[in-house]
């Protein structure tokens, strides 16, 4: 019955009126796109007769790419006493496009998705992973990946991360509909953790219209390198001499493995210069850069570069310079990561970089009014915490 209910209402929304609706025939046919199927395809497998099919391709030319057409992408035919009278294509909250009967003819057209910006506060306690910690705040877990990327400096958060650990953030959301399409720019957050203590930082653009975190005090939250290379990674295998699987001698492990799938993206975990980037033999496809201070960084078994990546380019901090992989002589899927300084090799776990220009005297007047009310959303969820009366029991 309930079904049936909301079938009658959905065709209402369809422009049918109640007696129509009543009278009237309809069918409703919900499909995905297979592997190898063209829209086209699709709609024939669907059994729409071939002139409503070339009725709906044409009704979206120009409006819709077709080579951008994805497996998994959602379709719906309503169909009126036989014929097409409705169509609509969801490849996201954001992106759907539809086709409507108008008289002898059909037109189509991206549906407008009215979308929310607001500013929230996010507010984690981890028990077993920042994953987890998500889920249980009723979050996306891809907020983990926003905080590891404002944090990217001081925390690694695989080795770093430990229970009763807590995170803040001030965040945008992108909404639809009330439905959460993505995480926008961290505003300021906070990390206070047992193993790296307490983290503080805020979102402050520059008269150039840059954008950079800081600490309170106006000293720079960025450093020369970042923790990892990885946002989240498995360290599988740490730096000095250990017995190789394969070669089956210890031999010197002259840097760190991660654990990563096939096809995780790799930072550059500073600015530097592409001096290596092809298949080494047994270091399979690598790149290594050559940064300030005589630092040199390479990246082993990768499965792809990233786009542009060659000898004599330069990339920059953060930037994808390649996909983990499991070429050259590899025990596995995952990323051998090496950190050399003047020519040696340095464990890349135990470096403290220092921490890059911090803001400009001048601006700090500015900075500071603008990061108060910043700090005082981030403060008043644990203040709040703090007095909220305990529940009394008979």
């Amino acid at each position: 019955m309930r079904l049936v209910a909301l079938l009658f209402v959905t065709l209402l929304c369809l422009g049918a009126t109640p007696a129509e609706a009543s009278s009237t025939r309809y069918l409703i046919k919900n499909r995905r796109i297979e592997p190898n199927q063209p829209l086209a395809v699709a709609l024939q497998a669907a059994e729409l007769p071939p002139e409503q099919v070339q009725a709906v391709i044409n009704a979206l030319e120009g409006v819709f790419d077709f080579t951008k057409s994805r497996v998994g992408d959602q379709f719906r035919l309503v169909i009126r006493d036989g014929e097409l009278d409705f169509f609509d294509y969801r490849q996201s909250a954001m992106d759907e496009w539809q086709v409507r009967r108008d008289g002898d003819k059909y037109v189509g057209s991206k549906r407008a998705i009215e979308v929310e910006k607001q500013v929230s506060l996010v507010s984690l306690e981890i028990e077993n992973s920042l994953y987890e910690a998500a889920l249980s705040a009723g979050e996306d877990p891809l907020i983990g990946m926003v905080l590891a990327d404002v944090f990217a400096w001081d925390i690694d958060f695989y080795r770093d991360v430990r229970k009763g650990d807590r995170a803040r953030a001030l965040v945008e959301k992108f909404l639809a509909k009330g439905r959460l399409l993505r995480y926008g720019e961290v505003l300021a957050a906070t990390y206070e953790g047992e193993a790296v203590g307490t983290k503080r930082v805020f979102r402050y653009e520059m008269p150039d219209g840059r954008a950079s975190f800081f600490q309170e005090d106006g000293s720079s939250a960025r450093k020369a390198f970042l923790k990892s290379p990885l946002k989240y990674a498995h360290v599988t295998s740490r730096f000095g001499s250990r017995f190789h699987p394969v070669l089956k001698y210890v031999k010197a492990h002259n840097g760190v493995d991660y654990a990563a799938g096939v096809g995780t993206p790799v930072w550059a975990v500073a600015d530097g210069t592409v001096t290596v980037a092809h298949n080494t033999g047994a270091g399979g496809n690598t790149v290594c850069l050559r940064h300030t201070n005589g630092f040199e960084t390479c990246y082993l078994h990768l499965s792809r570069f990233g786009a542009g990546v060659r000898k004599g380019a330069r990339v920059s901090q953060k930037q994808v310079i390649a996909y983990s992989g499991n070429t050259g002589r590899s025990t596995g899927p995952h990323l051998h990561y090496a950190l050399k300084r003047h020519g040696n090799y340095v464990n890349p776990l135990n470096q403290n970089f220092p921490r890059t220009e911090p803001l400009p005297k001048s601006l700090m007047e500015d900075f500071v009014a603008s990061v108060a009310p910043l700090a005082e959303q981030l403060d008043a969820v644990s203040v709040a915490s703090v007095a909220a009366p305990t529940p009394s029991h008979p």
